[in-house]
């Protein structure tokens, strides 16, 4: 009869924990990757989207001849491009804060 060798065992045992650890860390740190992908990927998309928004506003708000008739008029069109920045800001934020607490509660 052949003796058992002890190694086997040993060698077992450290298989299966390096496939353990393999799949309670490496996996979750693959999704989180794709996770922050797809998030750093989206404020990217929102952050273009609102840039060309106000500036799309500027470029109209500067078309209309009621703002070109002084220095003070022809500064307007700023305050109003930065209006509605600031507009698209807080919805921006509102829309964070109710993801938040949806996810919360």
């Amino acid at each position: 009869m052949a003796k058992p060798n002890p190694l086997e065992g040993a060698q077992e045992i450290q298989q299966m924990l390096v496939t353990y650890a393999k799949q309670e860390t490496l996996q979750p740190l693959k999704q989180l990757g794709r996770y922050l992908g797809f998030g750093i990927a989206g404020s990217l998309f929102v952050f273009l989207g609102v840039f060309f928004a106000g500036l799309a506003t500027l470029r109209l708000l500067q078309t209309f001849e009621m703002f070109g008739g002084s220095r003070w008029a022809s500064l307007a069109p700023y305050g109003a491009s930065i209006g509605v920045l600031i507009i698209a800001l807080v919805m921006i934020l509102l829309s964070m804060n109710r993801a938040k607490k949806k996810v919360l509660s």
